[in-house]
């Protein structure tokens, strides 16, 4: 049995009663907008209902291109109507959305690519559980959605303005943006991340990657125990950690000290370089650094030149993780540094507590978008590794 085949048309009310459950399920939102969220999930589940019911049991497939367009002018205006520009946008999404929801349920395409053998207990966990995948992810994705258009916040609030709901360039501004760019102590803040990130990655890159290729050496002596102390850093609460720092460094005298907050935020960073560099050198052939020394080639030169090329990927992303881990850092800092090393994140901190600025919803935007950079590098970094060890295609 060819797949394509099972894409075969659902009874009517089938498909009216899994769209009426996403409009409902649409319509907590829209209803929680106009006051009213009991409203809004009948009224919600009611009409997309009533047009899946109409598309399956009244029109035939051949009017399933003019349905759709209907669908969509119809939501769109309607959303006007509630909302304005707003509900223009959001209309015209969910007007596409449903258009093509309610015929791929009720054409029964949702069981194209899936194997034929599912059974429909199967097939609703299949998708069951992706739906709870995305609203894991929306979850936890919403608190960035939200910041980042509050930053061009025109007015001091920490909240959406009218002027900003109904899409007005006055209710926009890059004020918050000039704010940090101009302030002296943001400024300060930033160069005392750029100093501190850098120097604590380089120490993490440099002990983590040592240590990783030392305890993936099997004739090492309480390797496990010894992995288990390194990276107990990333598993200690990290007020614990920080109050630890803060006893030890203050009886040593580093306390306070630039050197004192670089060390604390390479301890905290070497436990991600060598989870990243001893996972990289699992598919490490090992014969190679054999064949290096039978040719004559010294400890320092086989890592360099026949480990270190191999391993890099595993290394750089490692370093990253380490940079983001000291550049958004605050708990450590606040304990074991001084005025003189007050980072970003600090800064941030000392503006939600003393004076409540919107400048930290810029930088906390240019933070996410450096994450972001960050992260997909480390991904790209990922596949390179994958392709090196011949574990995807090239």
């Amino acid at each position: 049995m060819a797949i394509e085949s099972q894409a075969i048309k659902r009874p009517a009310p089938f498909a009216a009663g899994v769209v009426g459950a996403a409009g409902g399920f649409l319509g907590i939102f829209v209803g929680a907008s106009n006051g009213s969220v009991l409203l809004g999930i009948l009224v919600g589940f009611v009409l997309a209902a009533a047009a899946a019911f109409v598309a399956m049991q009244v029109l035939d497939e051949g009017m399933e291109r003019p349905f759709k367009w209907g669908l969509l002018g119809l939501i769109t205006v309607g959303g006007v109507l509630l909302g304005g520009l707003p509900g223009l946008i959001l209309g015209a999404i969910f007007g596409w959305l449903f258009g093509w929801f309610i015929y791929w349920v009720g054409m029964g395409r949702y069981r194209v690519p899936l194997p034929p053998y599912l059974t429909a207990g199967q097939v609703l966990w299949h998708y069951s559980f992706r739906m709870l995948c995305g609203v894991i992810f929306v979850f936890l994705i919403t608190p960035i959605l939200v910041v980042m258009p509050l930053s061009f916040n025109a007015q001091d609030f920490f909240t959406f303005t009218p002027e900003m709901l109904a899409f007005d360039p006055a209710g926009y501004s890059l004020k918050h943006y000039k704010d940090f760019f101009t302030s002296t102590e943001w400024q300060g803040a930033l160069r005392n991340s750029l100093i501190i990130a850098p120097l604590a990655t380089i120490l993490s890159v440099s002990f983590g990657t040592l240590a990783a290729i030392g305890l993936s050496s099997e004739h090492v002596p309480f390797r496990r125990a010894i992995m288990a102390i390194l990276i107990s850093p990333m598993i200690v609460p990290l007020i614990i950690s920080a109050a630890g720092m803060y006893f030890f460094y203050s009886r040593i005298g580093l306390q306070g000290t630039l050197l004192g907050v670089v060390l604390a935020h390479a301890a905290l960073g070497i436990p991600f370089v060598i989870i990243t560099v001893t996972a990289t050198l699992v598919g490490f052939d090992r014969s190679l650094t054999r064949a290096a020394a039978n040719m004559g080639a010294d400890p320092v030169t086989t890592f360099f030149r026949v480990q270190m090329p191999l391993i890099l990927p595993g290394v750089i992303s490692g370093g990253l993780f380490a940079f983001i881990t000291s550049f958004d850092e605050v708990v450590v800092v606040i304990f074991v540094g001084s005025a003189n090393q007050q980072t970003l994140p600090w800064q941030m901190f000392t503006g939600l507590r003393e004076q409540i600025s919107p400048t930290i919803l810029a930088v906390a935007t240019i933070l996410v978008g450096i994450s972001i950079c960050l992260l997909t590098v480390v991904e790209m970094l990922r596949r390179r590794s994958e392709r090196l060890r011949g574990m995807s295609p090239g």
